[in-house]
């Protein structure tokens, strides 16, 4: 059976010309190749309307009939569903963390429970104004057409790295927490970065504040974060190899963290971190000056990650998986 489609204009052209020529309906249908019921529920509106049918017309009831819903929507039936879920997206909470958290707050209340499916659905039937442009924005955007921008680096070998493939088992399968993976995010022209520490098991994420981004600077900054760690939650750091880890064997002196180095141009081997990185930049997009970006900035942004629930964590946050095992 073929796919049913919509009258296009050009059909209601040839039906307003039809009713011009003293043609039946099911004349007219044969001509378009439709059925004649399609025909008459068409010619059936613009005379309810109490007009005669002239195809532009019917061409903009029928664009209007589109975007109004068969039924009322829940968004706009309950005030209060409507305000939480207008509260998350604001705090950049995707329309799926949204519909999982809500089915835990309110777990036997199904009119404050609403499918991800309808929230995207509701966005975008919003008229065009201020209030659809903020909301729409508040959505993690997929960069369809985005080119990876290869940076080249000064060749100077990291001295006396650890290979990934030497890492423990135990880090790839995500089971005991304290393994981390870490990255610098570029600013504008490469003239600065925000450091990135996330950990494997929990999310939780880490953003670091730089003054510089050489060695010293990146060493110093990743320690400072560590340090209120217990050890139990401080095991290993998987990298890539960005000449800022050269100072590793000192990281590792100061901190007790062994770094391990991921083979070069493979980001999956590092891909919670990449991910990561990617929530990151919705927030600081590319052409960022970080050296603009204050602490309070920074650590607000962190703040509202670790408090995103995560397909990955059943919907739980990082801060409340991570605050599980700090107990």
């Amino acid at each position: 059976m073929p796919k049913y489609s919509r009258l296009s204009i050009s059909e209601r052209e040839e039906i307003s010309i039809g009713l011009g020529k003293g043609l039946s309906k099911r004349d007219i249908a044969q001509l378009i190749v439709r059925h004649p019921s399609t025909v008459g529920r068409e010619i059936k509106r613009s005379e309810v309307a109490g007009c005669q049918y002239r195809a532009v017309y019917a061409q903009k009831i029928a664009t209007k009939l589109v975007h109004i819903p068969r039924k009322p929507r829940k968004l706009d039936q309950n005030q209060k569903l409507k305000d939480i879920v207008q509260k998350f997206l604001e705090l950049k909470w995707s329309p799926a963390q949204i519909a999982k958290r809500l089915k835990m707050l309110y777990p036997v209340d199904m009119n404050m429970q609403i499918s991800h499916e309808s929230i995207y659905s509701y966005l975008y039937v919003l008229p065009r104004g201020r209030l659809r442009e903020d909301l729409v924005r508040c959505l993690r955007r997929a960069h369809i057409h985005r080119r990876k921008r290869k940076t080249l680096r000064r060749s100077c070998p990291i001295q006396d790295y650890i290979s990934i493939e030497e890492r423990p088992a135990e880090v790839a399968d995500r089971i005991i927490p304290g393994h981390w993976e870490g990255d610098l995010i570029m600013g504008h022209n490469n003239g600065s970065a925000m450091g990135t520490l996330v950990e494997r098991t929990t999310r939780m994420t880490f953003l670091v504040k730089l003054k510089e981004k050489d060695t010293v600077s990146v060493r110093i900054a990743f320690g400072k974060e560590f340090k209120r760690l217990p050890q139990e939650l401080k095991r290993s750091l998987t990298y890539d190899h960005g000449q800022e880890m050269a100072e590793h064997k000192l990281f590792t002196k100061d901190t007790n963290i062994q770094v391990y180095f991921a083979h070069p141009h493979s980001p999956w081997e590092r891909g919670t971190n990449e991910n990561t990185n990617d929530l990151v930049r919705q927030f600081f997009p590319k052409g960022t000056d970080f050296s603009k970006v204050t602490l309070r900035e920074t650590k607000k942004v962190q703040e509202l990650l670790n408090n995103r629930p995560r397909k990955v964590l059943e919907f739980f946050t990082p801060n409340e998986v991570f605050s599980e095992l700090l107990r």
